[in-house]
């Protein structure tokens, strides 16, 4: 009983120490994203149900509300971790990702022409999902350290990154490949590297887009289908945005939209039409700006940190959060072809919450307020 009191008594100080230290805003904002998400998927999960035939119309709100308390208790977890052991954390995730993302090469779960998931019993893991915040981390920790005489540690994010992208487009998955290009860019561009490095590094990125586009078939229809749409209303992403017009200012109603019911990735992909059409203009403005506290929080933090590692870290995965719902709306605006990207924290999917999850709590863990941690 000793033991128990005392881990009981251990476990309340950290949190407490933990409450105190924490940035409350990032945490608040994080915890009312995901409460939206499940407003929205208890909208959405009926029709998602009723295309795929499955008789309980809660499904995917019930599965999304498991994922949601698993999340958030990562969150916090990961958030404990001092500055150390939440870099090393992340070197493991990203390592266990890549291993992972081998073995999906070999025996992995196939759908929907793409072949990114594994099977664990009643559920599929996406791991590029955890690669991406491990990856930006171990990228910000090697960049810290690459101006050191004789260092290979640049060489060895550029190997990371290079790995990271031949599995997503074995896969394929050119969205996440672009997500975790464009936010490495960020934190290599934040590290003080030369301009000649900055543009070599873009160069090569718009030379692997055009290759991408000239070597996979199914890349360039959605490019093509973007630039050229048929007009007639019935591609995705022109329900999706008819759904948006649709909503109005205060949209059709909670339960009133009929998007939810016709759009095949409703839940995940289009989530953000379905917020639009039932609650309105407002709602739009609503989410847009619970995702710019968390960049104003993030790069507020990232400025004022003192070591280079936290620095790099905090931005990168703030820009990962940032841009990948900047990539998700435009997609719902039909301003950017599909990616097949999720809005963070909102859309029904467990690998994403996850991966968001530990995405939020490594943020957390780098800005919690320490002796010495901020100018």
């Amino acid at each position: 009983m000793n033991m128990i009191s005392r881990s009981i008594q251990y476990f309340a100080g950290a949190l407490r120490d933990w409450w105190w230290s924490v940035d409350r805003v990032l945490v608040l904002t994080f915890c009312i994203l995901i409460a939206v998400g499940l407003v929205l998927s208890l909208a959405a999960s009926p029709g998602a149900a009723a295309r795929l035939r499955i008789a309980d119309p809660f499904y995917f709100f019930i599965r999304h509300s498991v994922f949601a308390i698993a999340g958030l208790s990562i969150m916090v977890a990961v958030s404990l971790a001092d500055p150390v052991n939440a870099r090393r954390f992340a070197n493991l995730v990203m390592v266990g990702a890549l291993l992972v993302m081998v073995f999906i090469i070999f025996g992995g779960h196939e759908a929907k022409g793409a072949q990114r998931w594994v099977r664990l019993g009643p559920f599929s893991l996406q791991p590029s999902e955890f690669l991406k915040p491990g990856l930006i981390v171990t990228v910000a920790w090697l960049f810290s350290r690459a101006k050191a005489k004789g260092s290979p540690t640049m060489a060895l994010a550029f190997l990371a990154l290079g790995t990271s992208i031949l599995l997503l487009m074995k896969q394929p998955d050119l969205g996440q490949t672009v997500l975790i290009t464009a936010s490495f860019g960020a934190v290599f561009f934040l590290s003080g590297m030369s301009w000649l490095w900055i543009i070599s590094m873009g160069t090569i990125s718009l030379g692997g887009l055009y290759a991408a586009y000239s070597f996979f078939p199914y890349i360039a229809a959605r490019v093509q289908r973007f630039l050229e749409p048929s007009g007639d209303g019935n591609s995705q992403t022109e329900r999706a945005f008819n759904a948006l017009t649709g909503g109005g200012v205060f949209g059709r109603g909670p339960g009133e939209g009929v998007i939810k019911w016709n759009l095949p990735e409703a839940q995940t992909d289009y989530i953000f039409s379905v917020a639009v059409e039932e609650y309105g203009t407002l709602a739009a403005l609503f989410i847009i700006g619970l995702f710019s506290i968390i960049l104003f929080r993030g790069f507020s933090s990232a400025f004022r940190l003192t070591d280079q590692t936290e620095q790099l870290a905090v931005a990168g995965l703030t820009v990962l959060i940032g841009l990948q719902a900047a990539i998700n709306i435009a997609v719902n605006l039909h301003i950017s072809p599909p990616e097949g990207m999720t809005l963070p924290f909102l859309s029904y999917g467990g690998s994403s919450m996850l991966g968001m999850c530990i995405t939020a709590g490594l943020l957390l863990a780098f800005t919690r307020r320490r002796h010495g941690a901020f100018e």
